[in-house]
């Protein structure tokens, strides 16, 4: 076999998975939108798509006969980290698509690597602040005023949905750079620590859900199966295909996957919702990603710079 074909069947194992990965990722805000639109509380949409994604890793670390850790410290950074990446952003989201459009939440969720790094070079010895770094928050948030369409003015509804799906972001990228900090470990096994953090995350939501006195509500079938999806493929499944990409094309390649899952979710939103996209979104959504391709760029020798990738999806 030759070096072309070699690379050529690599290549085919991995790229309808990778495409797939997007496409589950870029639907998680329609299928947000389904579940809200069908009455269902914000904390429960969370609790709910915790709930099914563990169900999902159980048995995907049952297959594998990986138990979960006995370590307390590791419970307790998991713990942390389901709060910032799971529990909290998972109820603010549902909490903004009441009041915005999915596609709307959507492109502002790419702004998460932006917010990650942010919080990587506060936390992580080693990640400079490089000028091309600034830069690329510069060009990301001059994206987020596009698509805000501040020129224009907006309702309090609005603001308010947009606020609140960027406290989403912030705790994604406090949570991603915390998790690279103190939970990745050498030689852990990623579904493992996943699992832990959606119990985690699935108990923290339970209690706040208690102590606020939110009882469930029976949704109806789309709803029911918009949760049921969301969980199982969307937080669960999701991350099978996510190791196997990396796995076969490497973490550099699949870390490409947050410039693709705006698209989808913007397309999904605009066909399955009948959602309108301005132009005015689609040229801050290209911003933003741009920004984040700015980020991630190699700098220049005279520009130091760790090599470290820290992605974020959703």
């Amino acid at each position: 076999m030759t070096l072309v074909e070699a690379r050529a069947r690599t290549r085919a194992s991995w790229v309808p998975k990778f495409v797939v990965l997007s496409a589950i990722w870029g639907a998680s805000f329609a299928l947000i939108k389904l579940a809200v639109d069908a009455g269902v509380a914000s904390v429960w949409v969370a609790l709910w798509r915790c709930a099914f994604g563990v169900l999902a890793l159980t048995v995907v670390c049952a297959v594998r006969r990986e138990a979960l850790p006995r370590t307390r410290s590791i419970w307790g950074h998991a713990a942390v980290v389901a709060l910032l990446v799971n529990a909290i952003p998972f109820t603010l989201f549902a909490l903004a698509e009441q009041h915005i459009s999915s596609v709307l939440a959507g492109l502002i969720n790419a702004t998460t690597p932006i917010m990650t790094m942010g919080f990587t070079i506060l936390l992580v010895p080693g990640e400079p602040l490089t000028r091309r770094r600034v830069e690329g928050v510069l060009i990301g948030f001059a994206g987020v005023a596009c698509l805000l369409g501040v020129w224009r003015g907006m309702d309090a509804d609005t603001v308010g949905g947009i606020v609140v799906c960027l406290g989403a972001t912030l705790c994604y990228g406090a949570g991603f750079a915390y998790t690279h900090r103190f939970l990745t470990k050498p030689g852990s096994s990623p579904a493992v620590l996943s699992l832990t953090q959606l119990l985690a995350a699935t108990l923290e939501l339970t209690l706040f859900a208690m102590l606020a006195g939110h009882v469930p509500t029976a949704p109806g079938w789309p709803g029911a199966v918009g949760l049921i999806v969301l969980g199982v493929f969307g937080t669960g499944y999701a991350f099978v295909l996510n190791m196997q990409v990396i796995a076969s094309a490497g973490a550099a390649v699949a870390s490409t996957i947050t410039y693709v899952v705006p698209i989808w979710s913007t397309v999904l939103g605009a066909v399955l919702l009948s959602e309108a996209v301005r132009w005015n979104v689609v040229i801050g959504g290209i911003a933003v990603v741009t920004g984040i391709v700015v980020t991630r760029s190699r700098p220049a020798l005279s520009e130091p710079d760790s090599g470290e990738d820290v992605s974020a999806f959703r």
